[in-house]
Formats: structure tokens, sequence, C-alpha cells
């Protein structure tokens, strides 16, 4: 996910803090969800061994099901990010997430 490690006296309110022993030894600094997309499409793609925009189209439409259910499109161009992975246009990722609503 692409966390990373800070000293307990540095974290903000968003990083969960780690105690061992009632003493807090260190916190965790979780990206925020956009920055997390790229990890995730990068995951995705070494799963399939290979780049997102050769898989076929009922392989495009499982990744974008996946993806919306981690809240990918509730960031800002998640779409757009989206779509530049898989090699497709906007619309055509907008076209995929219609089609799970109405089955």
């Amino acid at each position: 996910m692409g966390g990373e490690l800070v000293p307990p006296a540095d974290a903000g309110l968003d990083d969960v803090v780690l105690s061992w022993q009632g003493a807090d030894v260190a916190a965790v600094r979780l990206p925020q969800l956009a920055d997390s997309l790229d990890h995730i499409l990068a995951a995705m793609q070494r799963v399939k061994g290979r780049p997102l925009a050769e898989l076929d189209r009922r392989e495009k439409q499982e990744i974008v099901r996946v993806l919306e259910g981690r809240g990918a499109f509730s960031v800002r161009h998640g779409v757009e990010t989206v779509a530049g992975a898989l090699g497709v246009s906007r619309f055509t990722v907008y076209n995929y997430l219609n089609r799970e609503k109405t089955s």
C-alpha cells in the first residue's frame, strides 16, 4: 500500500500509532487513496502477468468491479487513472460501472 513508518512524536491525526507494552514505538502513515490507486493497479498488473491494457474486455470489467469495491472511483481523477491503465476511454470505464449497476 505504500505506507511509511514515522516516529510517534511526528504522527499526524491520520497516522496509526503503534504501541508496545504501553509505550508508543512507531506510527504508520498511510498514503491517500489517490496515491494507493497506482499501487493497487501495479499489484493487479503483477497478478495478471501482463499490462492491464492487454487484458480482454471481460478481464477489464473485472478489474473495474474490484476497483469500485475499493473506492477507487471516489477519488479525484480515479476514472481517468484507471482508464489510462486499462488503455480505454473514460466513457468505457463509465460503461463498465453502469453495466454492473444494471446487472
